[in-house]
């Protein structure tokens, strides 16, 4: 579906050119909103209507979407199923909120693309470096979908290496909490928030940003890793013009 919006919109705010092309992660309990599994429409809406926000603004975006509403390897391994058949299932869970967001993307009159990491044709392109790239060039939101098709590897590692090889400028990580904190900022008072930190920071104080693997992707490519609340209306607009409240990491300077 192409709608008037499919172009950037020659009437939008001058944006940074810094963040020309950027890949939002949103894990899957970003889209449960208050329920405690599935998605919430309106949830997923809001979340679409910001990332419509800036696409708006002349924007290249991509999306990684987690499956942790439905399905997580992880848990499932714990409970006694096999880590690679669980990863598996859980992959396939992604395909579900990409399709999900695709559908209230097309509402916002964005045109969209789901590129899945599994081969299903009927409901996904399969996703292909170069593909991928021009569908950002002609303006479209590409949502990549299942991992990086591989069990042992999270949502985290896909966005940090769809990331590096879309060569965009920031990885943006939207989460429940306005960024990065010593402590769950929600069960402990006292937490202390980081305006900015270095990858380094990151892994020695196991803080819990993304996995290990996806901060060092991120390193070693230096891919700046942007975290804000998602659940704040404009907050991705606010962070891409340099505004409100978030963390950076980046290498030190």
């Amino acid at each position: 579906m192409t709608g008037p919006s499919a172009e950037p919109n020659p009437g939008a705010p001058e944006i940074s050119p810094t963040y020309r092309r950027v890949l939002l992660k949103v894990s899957g309990e970003a889209l449960m909103g208050k329920g405690s599994f599935g998605l919430d429409p309106e949830t997923v809406s809001a979340i679409a209507n910001d990332v419509a926000d800036v696409h708006r603004m002349g924007v290249e975006v991509g999306l990684v979407i987690g499956g942790g509403n439905i399905f997580r390897g992880i848990a499932a391994a714990a409970r006694g199923m096999e880590r690679a058949q669980g990863d598996y299932a859980g992959m396939l869970a992604t395909v579900i909120n990409a399709l999900m967001m695709q559908n209230a993307l097309e509402n916002c009159d964005v045109d969209t693309r789901v590129m899945s990491a599994i081969h299903m044709s009927s409901i996904a392109e399969p996703y292909i470096r170069r593909r991928a790239v021009r569908h950002m060039e002609k303006g479209r939101v590409v949502i990549f979908a299942a991992g990086t098709g591989n069990p042992f590897f999270t949502t985290d590692t896909a966005a940090a290496l769809r990331a590096a090889e879309m060569n965009c400028t920031a990885l943006f990580k939207g989460t429940q909490v306005d960024g990065v904190y010593s402590a769950d900022p929600r069960l402990d008072p006292n937490a202390t928030r980081y305006e900015e930190l270095t990858y380094l920071d990151v892994l020695t104080q196991d803080l819990n940003v993304m996995d290990a693997s996806a901060i060092s992707l991120a390193r070693e490519n230096s891919l700046p890793i942007i975290v804000f609340n998602i659940h704040m209306p404009g907050a991705f607009a606010k962070v891409i013009r340099g505004e409100g409240r978030f963390t950076r990491i980046v290498d030190p300077s």
